[in-house]
């Protein structure tokens, strides 16, 4: 009877998930059909993320939240429990029903400011700046790709080039320097930001500035991509560690989320089977990992660690070459996988 109880008010309160959210999350804002916040104890931040939209039941269901600085998950009334403190089903109940006799005017709650102006502006100067940029065949991004050992691979058209995009110092004047423009998107190809590395002038290396790379936009639950995810998908980190891999997986579908925290909270795209997480070497790519196994598993997904040999496998692509990178990386796919996307290189 508690079960049935409690599983009648999760679904109460999902239909309403962003009141509820307002109200016990108020540090948090609404990104998309998200409502993002640092934790259940209503810390700033974006680790945290409700779901505010989908089904009554099921995975993917309204009110579903994942922390993935912890791994934590669960429903509504999981949060409010933890949010309150509360232990035990008697006393969260009686909190919930506290909650749904609160008075609902729309200027309260509906129609109330979302708080997405800021990341709207955000967005759609990530969308300019992605427009204003060019093709990156025979430019500066093609030779700094080539120096990491990536060549002009297909399936980049994620990738841009700007040959002078600002760059705003912490102190001093605006700087113009050239740019690779990396176009952050959803699972739907719509573009949600931008992520920016500056270049030496040469295209030998990254511009001698204080911060080289820096991303606009909302990134939460997105990346950039490489192909179009189905069934199978890889997703790590930085872009040329996803690069590495495409050099010896071409057609294999592939994300760069930008951040260890950001791969903890990436979305998977319906339909996905089998996730393969391309990780640092590093205690942050520890926590990555964790994460994103935890919430691949909650959507029925299975989660494979793929482990570089040095620090990344940008790095295993340059110093130990494409085909002992190859080999390695053969040793950690499934065997349908391997046959369907590995190419071994000379």
């Amino acid at each position: 009877m508690m079960a049935s109880s409690a599983a009648y008010l999760a679904r109460l309160l999902a239909r309403d998930a962003e009141a509820v959210c307002r109200h016990y999350l108020p540090n948090g804002r609404r990104s998309g059909g998200y409502w993002v916040v640092g934790s259940v104890a209503n810390d700033p931040g974006r680790s945290l993320y409700v779901r505010l939209v989908g089904p009554e039941t099921g995975r993917r269901a309204a009110g579903k939240w994942t922390d993935a600085a912890t791994g934590e998950h669960g429903d509504l009334l999981d949060l409010i429990a933890a949010r309150c403190a509360l232990t035990g089903f008697g006393e969260t109940a009686d909190e919930v029903g506290r909650f749904l006799a609160l008075p609902r005017s729309e200027p309260d709650f509906r129609g109330a400011p979302r708080f997405i102006a800021p990341s709207a502006d955000k967005v759609e100067a990530a969308r300019r700046l992605v427009a204003m940029a060019r093709p990156i065949a025979g430019t500066l991004v093609e030779i700094y790709l080539g120096t990491r050992g990536i060549p002009l691979l297909p399936d980049l058209d994620s990738l841009r080039f700007h040959p002078r995009c600002y760059y705003r110092p912490d102190k001093g004047p605006t700087e113009t320097w050239p740019a690779m423009i990396a176009a952050v998107t959803d699972f739907e190809g719509r573009v949600a930001g931008a992520h920016r590395t500056w270049l030496d002038r040469s295209g030998l290396d990254k511009a001698p500035i204080e911060t080289p790379r820096r991303a606009l936009g909302d990134l939460l639950g997105n990346g950039v991509r490489f192909g179009v995810a189905a069934d199978v998908m890889a997703a790590g980190e930085g872009i040329e560690t996803m690069l590495s891999l495409r050099v010896v997986m071409p057609t294999m579908p592939m994300a760069a989320a930008l951040s260890a925290a950001h791969l903890g909270g990436i979305l998977l795209p319906p339909g996905l089977r089998r996730l393969y997480i391309a990780r640092d070497d590093d205690s942050a790519g520890d926590g990555a990992v964790a994460a994103l196994t935890e919430r691949a598993g909650v959507d029925g997904v299975e989660a494979i660690a793929l482990t570089p040999q040095r620090g990344d496998f940008n790095e295993d692509l340059r110093k130990l070459g494409a085909r002992a990178l190859a080999t390695k990386v053969r040793q950690q796919l499934a065997p349908e996988d391997a046959a369907r996307f590995l190419v071994l290189s000379d």
